[in-house]
């Protein structure tokens, strides 16, 4: 007789069969020793397969096997480099829910002396998301980070156009030349 899914509780254990998952493992559900976060969890010699979920799973002992780890900070899958922050730290609070802070958001912040808003954007003015030197940030809100965005996007057009239309000159040129030789021969 199949079990009806009410919420779980934390500890219950339940087989996966009745979770609707393919194995019949005895399953158990438990929270993420890092976040928090409650999921089924295959029970094995007794104990549950982890303490933490697949997301928090890295921050443990496997975070050294990360493609992305090199000791201190983390390149995110977007190409910005994030940094995980103490919680006693003066820009916690600009952290998410596991400590982590994109570093172009500390830089900008560590240089004003104060945490920023989340309306707050930090803009790269070279676009090369993990060059994150003070010179190279500018804060600005959001509208506005549309309008550079925009207007950046509309530059770099018109330079590629100004490549092009260049090309196309100096080939004319060339065949000007080849015909004014083959006239004058």
């Amino acid at each position: 007789m199949a079990e009806t899914l009410t919420e779980p509780k934390l500890g219950e254990i339940r087989r996966g069969h009745s979770l609707g998952y393919k194995n019949n493992h005895k399953m158990i559900w438990a929270a993420c020793e890092i976040c928090g976060l409650e999921r089924w969890l295959v029970i094995r010699n007794g104990e549950p397969e982890s303490n933490r979920c697949s997301q928090c799973m890295w921050h443990g002992r496997l975070r050294e096997k990360h493609p992305n780890w090199n000791g201190k900070h983390q390149i995110y899958f977007q190409g910005y480099v994030q940094i995980r922050l103490p919680s006693n730290d003066f820009f916690a609070s600009m952290t998410d829910r596991r400590g982590w802070v994109f570093e172009h958001r500390l830089v900008m912040a560590k240089h004003l002396g104060r945490c920023l808003h989340l309306w707050e954007i930090v803009h790269h003015k070279n676009h090369i998301k993990d060059d994150n030197r003070i010179e190279n940030l500018q804060l600005i809100s959001d509208d506005r980070h549309k309008q550079f965005t925009m207007l950046e996007m509309k530059i770099d057009r018109l330079l590629s156009k100004q490549d092009e239309l260049m090309k196309e000159i100096k080939l004319l040129r060339f065949e000007n030349r080849q015909l004014k030789e083959k006239q004058n021969a």
